[in-house]
């Protein structure tokens, strides 16, 4: 193979594509002295300032010449994509201390770059529309209509309110003074973190990694994201179009699994926002402690759905099973996860979740073409297992078919399953549905409160008491009457758990709060002198300070002509 010319001192440069095709290309730079120097995904238009940095540390003189970007691309097409880079916590390092320098230069901090930045990327999503559905697609078999409005309008709905609000989110906000400060003015700035890290989940792959590393971008930090191995086309896709679209020296995308986020884990970040399960979100709080590194945990936990019996039954229905089924088939953290209601009246329920079922997914739910499917065969596996433990795959009253070759479980209703069984202690995040029947409503309070506190909680009834009793004693994430899974599309909600179900939050201004640093700001000019507050301290002076911590007017007044109270 013809590489081109030679480079000065007889040095070479060899390129190969190291991770799937189309994403960016890692770059090895050899020497006589037998150093390699690993740049993870180095754009082309980057890898000269590479490559003479590179040159620099071996102690060269002169810089390399670099070949032209059609012939770097016709070796990244002969070398093909045979060979992987190894992504450890050395070239997390490396990767790291690039995105410290281009924070540290300030780029990401202007207005200018944050609104580029967010217009490319709203272009990126109106662009690649119908290769965002395709992944989606692969990863979950998730409908069309779906993918659109739970993933791709909500991604540019987050993108269209930067654009309108970040000039008015990035303004000083101004602060009240005391009079004890008499000739001051004060404001909290918002500053940006530094650089994040976003490790994101597979359910809804491609909006849940993005949302985040929006709120990243107008808060004008410098940005790694890690998208879930779980949802591979997904991530290939976040992979490739963030750095063709957006500017790669501030903004970083990194696939992989366990080795890859452990090696990640082991930097420093000025923020880790992580959207996953518990047990990892222990693991992503114990790494960030190391380096006391804040953190942001969206989780998830069992979200229960009290249904009183005085409602509109049809309308109920529909929408809980919206929320239940046709939310990723139950693949969701804030679908509903069981449901509270009367002894007396669960039969109306299942019977109208039955018929409602019936009118959405057709008879047979398996030949339906707007329900997902599971994402992988443990999950798969995970599910059955709770359906089929002893004492409670009798308990199934509706669906319970699956076919594992399809990844396919029915959407599956039980009632009155046993409350020390696993699918009613593990979050099920899948179609399986149990009712719990009680014989007063209001016990589901109790019930609900004896079990960690959920990422959400919902309510259906018309009894305005009875809402007012649920706001008051129901601790959640965040509560939905009348409804399920809506509270997701209000950006001026903050979404995030609670306890076990989460810390922090996001979603509108609370993303960009949530990396952004609250900087107190106060100002005073060189009058208003109060000599009291120097030394010495004399009982007169005592006692107009304490007047004037405590308001007192009069007591000001008489210590000021000598005269202090008694």
């Amino acid at each position: 193979m013809n590489l081109g010319p030679k480079m000065p001192s007889s040095p070479q440069v060899f390129t190969g594509c190291l991770g799937q095709a189309g994403l960016p290309m890692i770059f090895f730079l050899g020497s006589p002295k037998g150093n390699y120097f690993l740049q993870p995904r180095l754009s082309l238009g980057q890898f000269p300032k590479f490559l003479a940095k590179s040159w620099a540390r071996e102690g060269h003189a002169q810089e390399p010449q670099t070949r032209d970007s059609k012939r770097l691309l016709a070796v990244q097409l002969a070398l093909g994509v045979s060979e992987k880079a190894k992504f450890d916590s050395v070239s997390a390092a490396s990767m790291v201390e690039e995105l410290r320098e281009s924070f540290a230069s300030g780029k990401s901090r202007s207005y200018e770059w944050r609104m580029s930045q967010i217009k490319m990327l709203l272009n990126m999503v109106e662009e690649r529309e119908s290769d965002i559905i395709k992944a989606l697609q692969e990863d979950l078999s998730k409908p069309e209509l779906e993918s659109f409005i739970s993933e791709i309008s909500m991604t540019k709905a987050s993108c269209k309110l930067v654009l309108k609000e970040l000039k008015h989110w990035m303004k000083p906000e101004k602060a009240k003074t005391s009079l004890t400060t008499a000739a001051s003015s004060a404001e909290i700035v918002s500053e940006p973190l530094g650089v994040v890290l976003v490790i994101s989940t597979w359910n809804y792959p491609f909006l849940l990694s993005l949302d985040p590393v929006i709120g990243a971008i107008a808060a004008g930090n410098a940005v790694v994201l890690k998208p879930s191995e779980i949802a591979p086309a997904t991530s290939s896709l976040l992979a490739r179009f963030l750095t063709e679209y957006l500017d790669s020296s501030a903004i970083q995308v990194v696939e992989g699994s366990v080795s890859e986020t452990t090696a990640l884990l082991e930097q420093r970040w000025d923020k880790i926002f992580y959207t996953g399960n518990g047990k990892v979100g222990r693991i992503v709080m114990a790494a960030a402690a190391k380096h006391l590194t804040p953190v942001v945990l969206e989780l998830g936990g069992k979200s229960p759905v009290i249904v009183d019996s005085n409602i509109n039954l049809d309308v109920a229905a529909k929408r809980i099973t919206v929320g239940k089924w046709a939310s990723n088939n139950g693949q969701a953290c804030i679908a509903p996860d069981y449901i509270l209601t009367t002894k007396s009246f669960a039969p109306k329920l299942v019977d109208a979740l039955k018929s409602t079922l019936e009118n959405f997914f057709g008879e047979d739910p398996s030949q339906s073409k707007d329900l997902s499917r599971i994402v992988n065969y443990n999950h798969f596996t995970r599910l059955t297992k709770l359906l089929d433990e002893d004492k409670v795959s009798d308990k199934i009253v509706h669906g319970g078919q699956r076919d594992g070759k399809r990844l396919y479980i029915a959407p599956t209703i039980l009632l009155d399953v046993p409350q020390d069984s696993l699918i009613m202690n593990d979050e099920i995040f899948g179609p399986l549905f149990p009712i719990i029947t009680v014989d007063k409503l209001e016990e589901s309070f109790d019930f609900i409160n004896s079990k960690p506190k959920p990422l959400s909680a919902y309510l259906f009834t018309k009894d305005k008491m009875l809402e007012k009793e649920f706001v008051r004693r129901v601790s959640a994430g965040g509560l939905l009457i009348n409804d399920t899974i809506l509270q997701l599309t209000v950006d001026s909600l903050p979404f995030g758990g609670v306890g076990e179900s989460g810390m922090g939050s996001y979603h509108g201004k609370f993303s960009f709060d949530a990396f952004s640093h609250k900087k107190a700001v106060m100002y005073r000019s060189f009058g208003g002198e109060a000599p009291v507050r120097y030394p010495p301290y004399t009982p007169q002076k005592l006692s107009l300070l304490k007047a004037l911590f405590n308001g007192d007017i009069i007591g000001i007044i008489l210590a000021l002509i000598g005269r202090p109270r008694k």
